[in-house]
């Protein structure tokens, strides 16, 4: 018998892990997740091409704390249903001892999460029930995995939008860098525009209507989740370009920045 309670699923309106899910061709969403995906695209027919992006830099970023900066453990918060090229694939390739927690609080996600996020042996790899506005709730769940005085790798890509008062949004992510050591990293990738561009006014408008909500900052902000912190070069760009020269005619990728900073 299993020791989780049976999940139970809002399939009345989309949401974002499924609707991330459809966009990136997976197979975990519903119709109004799909309902909703499509209509988005009539309005940003790149969107697509931002969650492969996206992904991409996920990709590229744990590599690089896993290869070149040495980090064995990745706090993923918010890291949607499982497709290829989890942060435990990318890290523990790299190095099979990396310790990964996944932090969600959706049922499908950890239903999930649970029966196909299974790392290599000589590491570990767990998921956690914890809300993202309860940072302290995550922190004290995740220490039960992860040794919080070595380097951790803080996973925050697709999330913080989600989060829609900027100050509080700034105060979880410096709760949870708080509580890390020197040496530890931060990697972020959100949606990032003017917020009077029309096509994010009527995205914004469609997500009201389906009672989505997520909201799009400008790159100004988005570099305020790394104060503090030393960016790692190139600093605050497009996912297609952090560490990555795209080809010249890669899809443009707009509305979106990532970058990843290193703790003091």
């Amino acid at each position: 018998m299993s020791d989780f309670p049976p999940p139970t699923f809002d399939t009345t309106r989309p949401h974002p892990a499924r609707v991330r899910n459809y966009l990136l061709g997976g197979k975990d969403h519903f119709p109004v997740d799909r309902e909703y995906a499509d209509a988005l695209t009539t309005i940003f027919p790149n969107i697509v091409d931002v969650a492969h992006a996206s992904r991409e830099f996920l990709v590229r970023a744990v590599t690089y704390l896993a290869a070149d900066a040495n980090v064995r453990q990745f706090l993923d918060i918010g890291p949607g249903l499982p497709v290829e090229n989890s942060t435990h694939q990318i890290a523990q390739q790299v190095a099979p001892q990396s310790r990964i927690v996944y932090v969600d609080n959706d049922p499908l996600v950890l239903t999930h999460a649970r029966a196909l996020l299974v790392g290599a042996p000589e590491g570990v790899t767990a998921s956690i029930d914890a809300d993202l506005h309860e940072p302290k709730v995550i922190l004290e769940r995740a220490a039960e995995t992860l040794d919080f005085t070595e380097p951790v790798g803080l996973i925050l890509t697709a999330v913080m939008g989600l989060v829609v008062d900027l100050d509080e949004a700034y105060t979880i992510t410096r709760t949870l860098l708080d509580a890390l050591p020197s040496g530890s990293y931060l990697v972020l990738d959100d949606g990032a525009a003017d917020p009077d561009n029309e096509q994010i006014l009527n995205m914004q408008t469609l997500s009201d209507d389906y009672g989505y909500r997520y909201t799009y900052r400008t790159e100004q902000q988005i570099a305020g989740f790394f104060d503090g912190l030393d960016l790692v070069e190139p600093g605050i760009v497009t996912p297609t370009h952090w560490r990555h020269t795209p080809e010249p005619d890669s899809p443009a990728v707009p509305f979106e920045a990532c970058g990843v900073g290193r703790r003091r």
